[in-house]
C-alpha cells in the first residue's frame, strides 16, 4: 500500500506513502466505498470533487456552468497535485472524479508517484440507475446514450488502474473487504 517507486517522485511525494486513489465512472461508488475503506484502514478519507470545490468556493456545477469542463478540468488537476503533495504518512483514501483519472496529466502524476488505483466497476445499465436515485449534481450526466457514449470514451483510461473490483450486487461493506484483500497482496 506503499508508493511502489521506493524513492521520492518528481512532484516531491516521498516514499513510503501509503495512499490509495478509487476511480471510476459516476455512480461507481467511490465515495461510499472510500469513506468505508478509509475507516476500516484507520486512515483519512478525502473526495477530489470536495477539494475543488473548497479551492474554488463553488460546487462542480457552478465550476461547470462558469469555466466549462476544461476549466473544471484544470481546477481538478491543480486539486490531484495539492492532494498528492499534501498526503499524510499514515494514509489515505481519495476518491477521484469520474473524469479526473481520464487526463493523460493526471494519470501520469498518480503512475510517476506509483500510487495504488484501483476502479470500482458496474454495468452502464446500473450506474445510470444509481445516479439517477442520488441528488448529487452531475453536469455530465446527461441522457442515457450520452452517459453510455461516455463511459464508452473513459474505459481506456479506467482499465489503466492497478486493480478493479466490480460493485454490482454488493453491499459498501463487503466491496471495502475485498479491496483490502486485493492490498494485502500488493
Amino acid at each position: 500500500m506503499e508508493t511502489r517507486s521506493g524513492k521520492t517522485s518528481r512532484l516531491g511525494v516521498p516514499a513510503g506513502i501509503k495512499a490509495v486513489f478509487l476511480v471510476g465512472f459516476m455512480g461507481a461508488g467511490k465515495t461510499s466505498v472510500g469513506k468505508v475503506l478509509a475507516e476500516m484502514l484507520g486512515w483519512e478519507f478525502e473526495d477530489l470533487d470536495r477539494r475543488i470545490e473548497g479551492r474554488q468556493n463553488q460546487s462542480v456545477g457552478q465550476i461547470f456552468a462558469a469555466a466549462g469542463e476544461a476549466g473544471f478540468r484544470a481546477a481538478e488537476t491543480e486539486a490531484l497535485k495539492s492532494a498528492l503533495l499534501e498526503l499524510p504518512a499514515e494514509g489515505k483514501v481519495m476518491a477521484l472524479g469520474g473524469g479526473a483519472f481520464n487526463s493523460p496529466e493526471n494519470a501520469a502524476m498518480l503512475d510517476e508517484v506509483g500510487l495504488i488505483t484501483i476502479l470500482l466497476q458496474a454495468p452502464i445499465e446500473e450506474l445510470y440507475r444509481r445516479c439517477e436515485e442520488q441528488t448529487l449534481e452531475r453536469p455530465l450526466r446527461r441522457s442515457f446514450e450520452e452517459f453510455c457514449k461516455l463511459h464508452e470514451q473513459r474505459i481506456p483510461a479506467y482499465r489503466r488502474a492497478t486493480f478493479a473490483v466490480e460493485t454490482l450486487g454488493k453491499p459498501v461493506q463487503e466491496v471495502a473487504n475485498e479491496i483490502i484483500r486485493l492490498l494485502g497482496r500488493s
